[in-house]
C-alpha cells in the first residue's frame, strides 16, 4: 500500500453572513426554513460520502481516492488520497466511530480501509474480488458493530458486518437474506441506503424493484417488504432512507432519468417499516438522493437534497418548500439542524440559516 504525502489545505472561512442565534423552540419544531447563504469549499473530487461527527468535525470521501476532514467547523481542512497498488479507489461510503474512520470503495475489487490515527495510516480490513461487487453504503450502530450493503452477488444483496470495531468483516450468506429480484440493485448516490436505530436496520433497493429490507437483530435475520416508490427501470427506485425512531421512517428517490417527476418518489412508514404509504403523490420535489429528519423535530421536519436542489417540509412531507436550486448529493447534521453540511460534485457546503429576526 502506498499513500502520498499528506496535503494540508488551509482554507479561509468565508461566511457571507453569520446567522443569529436560533431559539430552542425553533430548533425543536421548525415549521419553515430559509437559507441565508451557503459557505462553499472546493475540492477536486465528486463527493457522495459525508459524515458530520459533531458541530466541529466533518469527514468526507469521494472520487479519485480522495478524502478529507476538518476539526474546526471548516476553517481549515486536511486533504489526502489513497492509492492501493495501481488503483485509485472511488469512495461512496464513509463511517466514523470514536476509535476509527472507515472508507469503502465501489466496484471490484471492493476495498474497505480503516484508520485509527485520522488518516495518517490506513489498514485494508476487507477486500472482495467478486466481479459484481459494488458497495453503496456503510453505517455503525455503535463503536463495535456496523454493516455495509451493496448490489446483489450470488442471488442476494451484498451485506457485510463487523462486531469488533471494524477490524474484521463477515459477508452474510444468502441463506440469511431474502432473494434479490433480477434487475434489483442499489444506488451509491449518498451513502444513505442504510438506516439504523437501536438493534434495527433498514436497507433499500431500486432498479426493477424498490423494496425495503429490515433486520430486528443487527443483521442476524432479514425480511423484505414492497414500497410504493417507482420501479421497473434501471435508474428508478429508492435512493435514501432515514428513521427518526423505531417506528417512523421515510424513503425517497424516484427516477434519476426524469428528475422532475414528483409522484411515487417518497413514502412514510409509522410501523417500523412493515408498511409504507406514498407521501402526497404529485406534490413536492421530484428525484432526491438524500433525505433526513431534522434532529429534535418530533419526526415532523424533513430536509432533502439532490440534483434538483434542496427542499424542506415541516409537516412530514405534506407541504414542501424549495430552499435552493443548487445541486447537492448528500447532507448531514451536527447536534442540531443549525449545523447542516452538504456535499456535491467538487464541493462541500455549510448552510447559514436565516432566522425570523433577520427578516
Amino acid at each position: 500500500m502506498r499513500l502520498p504525502f499528506i496535503l494540508f489545505l488551509l482554507l479561509a472561512f468565508y461566511a457571507c453572513q453569520t446567522p443569529l442565534a436560533i431559539d430552542e423552540e425553533a430548533i425543536q419544531t421548525p415549521e419553515a426554513l430559509e437559507i441565508a447563504s451557503i459557505d462553499t469549499f472546493a475540492f477536486a473530487s465528486s463527493i457522495r460520502a459525508l459524515k458530520v461527527v459533531n458541530d466541529s468535525t466533518i469527514w468526507w470521501a469521494g472520487s479519485a481516492g480522495k478524502y478529507g476532514y476538518s476539526l474546526d467547523a471548516g476553517q481549515t481542512w486536511v486533504v489526502d488520497s489513497i492509492l492501493w497498488d495501481t488503483i485509485k479507489p472511488h469512495f461512496r461510503s464513509i463511517a466514523v466511530t470514536k476509535e476509527a474512520v472507515f472508507l469503502l470503495s465501489i466496484a471490484s475489487p471492493a476495498l474497505l480501509f480503516r484508520s485509527q490515527d485520522q488518516g495518517q495510516e490506513w489498514e485494508l480490513v476487507y477486500q472482495e474480488d467478486h466481479p459484481a461487487a459494488f458497495y453503496d453504503a456503510m453505517a455503525f450502530w455503535d463503536d463495535q458493530e456496523g454493516l455495509a450493503m451493496g448490489d446483489p452477488t450470488d442471488g442476494c444483496l451484498s451485506v457485510i458486518r463487523t462486531k469488533d470495531g471494524g477490524r474484521s468483516w463477515e459477508k452474510l450468506s444468502c441463506e440469511r437474506l431474502p432473494p434479490a429480484v433480477e434487475g434489483e440493485a442499489a444506488f451509491a448516490a449518498s451513502n444513505s441506503n442504510i438506516a439504523l436505530f437501536d438493534r434495527q436496520a433498514w436497507i433499500v433497493s431500486g432498479g426493477k424493484r424498490a423494496r425495503v429490507f429490515h433486520s430486528v437483530d443487527r443483521g442476524d435475520s432479514w425480511s423484505v417488504v414492497d414500497s410504493p416508490i417507482a420501479e421497473g427501470e434501471q435508474m428508478t427506485g429508492i435512493f435514501s432512507v432515514d428513521f427518526y425512531n423505531a417506528e417512523t421512517g421515510i424513503i425517497f428517490g424516484g427516477d434519476w432519468n426524469q428528475k422532475d417527476i414528483n409522484s411515487k418518489n417518497k413514502a412514510l412508514s409509522t410501523d417500523g417499516g412493515q408498511s409504507w404509504k406514498a407521501i402526497v403523490d404529485g406534490a413536492g420535489p421530484g428525484y432526491q438522493s438524500h433525505v433526513k429528519f431534522l434532529p429534535n423535530s418530533d419526526a415532523q421536519a424533513i430536509l432533502s437534497c439532490g440534483i434538483p436542489g434542496i427542499h424542506f417540509s415541516g409537516d412530514q412531507g405534506q407541504n414542501w418548500q424549495k430552499l435552493s436550486d443548487e445541486s447537492w448529493y448528500t447532507l448531514g447534521f451536527g447536534s442540531t439542524w443549525e449545523t447542516t453540511w452538504l456535499a456535491g460534485n467538487g464541493k462541500l457546503g455549510k448552510i447559514n440559516w436565516k432566522t425570523q429576526t433577520e427578516e
